[in-house]
């Protein structure tokens, strides 16, 4: 629908005339500055303060406070149950600390005594290992002994024998045993 511009100027001005009825009927100005209604504001303010200040006072006050306090005494309850736990928790790492000290010292006495049975199984060991060492030597010194012995007794007759061969062999004639042996003796003294 197309509003045309005369129908627009004649609701315009309706409406102006309206506005300007309703402003002569209320004497013109702004309600609640009307000096004849400062009496009836008056007695509704101090009224409605009254109530509101009673309602405050009565209902919301003590539930606000209620609130606050029950709070408050929460609020303590939890730092007190915080505080206990904390002991608790302080006594247990001391007991921690305390066994893990114990196990500690135990573990090197028991490191201690298991060097110690080593170190003297070993100390043991090693003694009998010297002592078999030890006889194995000594029968071995006497096995050499025993042999050089016989190599000695051995030798003179072995020296009597090459002598015997070198002199047939260089001066072609035989000597006898005595002469060798005599020869010997003379060297060796």
């Amino acid at each position: 629908m197309f509003v045309t511009q005369a129908i627009a100027q004649e609701a315009a001005h309706g409406a102006a005339e309206v506005a300007h009825g309703a402003a002569e009927s209320h004497g013109g100005g702004f309600p609640p500055f009307d000096s004849s209604t400062f009496a009836s504001q008056l007695f509704w303010l101090a009224l409605t303060f009254g109530f509101l200040y009673w309602f405050m006072s009565k209902v919301i006050v003590p539930r606000i406070g209620g609130i606050l306090e029950m709070r408050q005494d929460r609020i303590a309850q939890d730092l007190d149950k915080a505080h206990e736990l904390k002991a608790e928790a302080d006594a247990a790492i001391a007991a921690y600390e305390q066994e893990l000290a114990e196990a500690k010292a135990s573990a090197n006495e028991i490191g201690n005594k298991a060097r110690d049975t080593a170190k003297s199984a070993a100390e043991a060991e090693r003694q009998k290992v010297e002592k078999k060492l030890a006889e194995q030597l000594s029968e071995a010194e006497a096995r050499i002994a025993q042999i050089r012995d016989k190599a000695m007794a051995d030798v003179g007759s072995i020296a009597g024998e090459t002598t015997e061969a070198i002199v047939s062999q260089l001066i072609g004639g035989s000597v006898t045993k005595a002469e060798i042996d005599k020869a010997l003796k003379a060297s060796e003294g």
